[in-house]
Order: structure tokens, then C-alpha cells, then sequence
């Protein structure tokens, strides 16, 4: 069943972009913007589900399915425009529910927004009718950050200025580089035998991306 789903909605994508290259296909969509992101989010979490089967070592199956990512990634919904959104939902005196489930749809039907999924959803619980939208998002996105990062580095018992620094820099790069020394540079002291200190470096790899994925594109 899920094997039909992908392939048929990677069809759909496929055609899709092809047809929106062509003026008189404005207005002709067969699913309307909500279905779209409740495919794409179903789509998703199929990605996402065979993913970890496969880093899990378990037998993989799937290779022969195509997820088309890249056209995806061409139609992405940014955090602007999620931000309207809350706007419209502060101006609704934060009454309007449907405002909060077209919010959720967008968000699980991007890849680059899942991983701020609850970044997202714990800034509208704090938006009242005092709030400014935009000017709040910023400040929370820097406070909750910092306790984030934090949070790990106390944790992990990581190198603090080291590890800050290598934080700092991967946000310059665009990416948090996993191989050569610098993970090993902010790690604790750990011994190297029976494997600890390679697991150790794991779980440091795992929450830093996480922490990296969340925060990339805000700050």
C-alpha cells in the first residue's frame, strides 16, 4: 500500500511540475492546496519511516522507490511565509483554529520546516493579542537557542567555547561537518576502549544535527 502511495504520488509531482509550466494549467488544479499538503505530509512520513529502516540495518526493500525530493524541494513553504499565517491568526484575536490547521498542514507537507515543527508550534502558544509577530519570533528564536544549545553542551559535558565556536561556524557554512576532528575537538574526556567513546561521538553527532537542522535558515 505504501509502495502504490509513493509511486503514485511521485507521479503526481512529476506531473505537476510539468504542467505548471504551461499558463492554462493556473486554476486547473485537480487537488486544492490542502489536499496537496496532506499527500506531501503523508509522503513524507513514508520517507522518514523507510529512512530509519534503512540506518537501522534492517533489510531494505524499498530501493526501487523514487521519492522525488528535489521537486519538493522546489515548491518548499518557507518561514515567512508561515509567519503570515500567524499573523493572520493573531489578528484573528487567536480564535481562528483553521489559521492553526492550515499552519500544521504546511508544516508537515515541508522538509525543511519538520524539523522546526515544535519551535513553531511552542511560539503560537505564546502568541497573544500584545504580541508583534515578526519582532517576537526573532527574540524567541535567539532565547530558545541559546537554551537549546545549552542544554547539550551541559549534557554532554561538551568543551564550551569549542563547542560554541563549531556552532557558530557551521551556521556560517550551511552545514555541521560530522567527519575529521572537529567533533572530536568539543568531546569530553572518554576512554577509548570498549567502543564508548565512538558511541559517545554518536549521540553528540545525532543531537547536534538535530539542534543544527532546527535552527538553520532562522538565525
Amino acid at each position: 500500500m505504501k509502495r502504490k502511495f509513493v509511486n503514485l504520488y511521485g507521479t503526481i509531482l512529476r506531473l505537476k511540475n510539468i504542467l505548471t509550466a504551461f499558463d492554462t494549467f493556473a486554476g486547473q488544479e485537480i487537488l486544492s492546496d490542502r489536499e496537496f499538503q496532506d499527500y506531501q505530509g503523508r509522503y513524507l512520513d513514508i520517507y522518514r519511516e523507510l529512512k530509519k529502516l534503512k540506518n537501522t540495518d534492517k533489510e531494505w526493500i524499498n530501493d526501487d522507490l523514487v521519492f522525488e525530493l528535489e521537486l519538493i524541494r522546489q515548491v518548499e513553504i518557507n518561514i515567512d511565509y508561515i509567519l503570515m499565517l500567524v499573523a493572520k491568526y493573531h489578528e484573528s484575536n487567536c480564535e481562528d483554529q483553521s489559521i492553526l490547521v492550515s499552519i500544521q498542514k504546511a508544516v508537515n507537507s515541508s522538509l525543511q520546516l519538520r524539523s522546526k515543527r515544535e519551535l513553531i508550534e511552542h511560539f503560537i502558544e505564546r502568541v497573544n493579542s500584545s504580541s508583534q509577530v515578526e519582532e517576537d519570533w526573532r527574540r524567541f528564536v535567539q532565547e530558545q537557542k541559546e537554551v537549546d544549545l545549552a542544554a547539550i553542551i551541559e549534557e554532554e559535558k561538551l568543551k564550551q567555547e569549542e563547542t560554541r565556536k563549531f556552532i557558530d561556524h557551521s551556521f556560517r557554512d550551511g552545514m555541521l561537518k560530522t567527519t575529521g576532528t572537529d567533533i572530536d575537538k568539543i568531546m569530553p574526556p572518554v576512554s577509548r576502549f570498549g567502543g564508548g567513546r565512538e558511541a559517545k561521538k554518536q549521540t553528540v553527532i545525532e543531537r547536534l544535527m538535530a539542534f543544527f537542522e532546527k535552527y538553520f535558515g532562522l538565525v
